[in-house]
């Protein structure tokens, strides 16, 4: 079973990655092409970070499962705009 702290953890690292990536979809949109390797360095660490979900929810409680779920509903939906932007 996962502990508890070790989902906190992962949903800390989840939430510091969604936010860079954010601000790099953002600078992005306005800029293109202006920083394209932290453009593409934010999509790898959302990949990785899904990774991490997927193998910590395989040992989560339904109650952990659920919250790590969301997150990965949250970054996969990011990860999709970045993918979608005309970069």
């Amino acid at each position: 079973m996962a502990t508890r702290e070790a989902v906190e953890k992962c949903l800390q690292h989840c939430e510091a990655t969604l936010q860079n990536a954010h601000e790099h979809f953002e600078e992005g949109s306005i800029q293109q092409h202006y920083n394209e390797t932290g453009y593409s360095n934010s999509q790898m660490e959302i990949q990785s970070a899904l990774n991490e979900l997927e193998k910590l929810s395989q040992s989560a409680n339904d109650q952990q499962r659920e919250r790590l779920y969301r997150m990965s509903l949250q970054l996969r939906q990011l990860q999709n705009h970045m993918i979608l932007l005309d970069h």
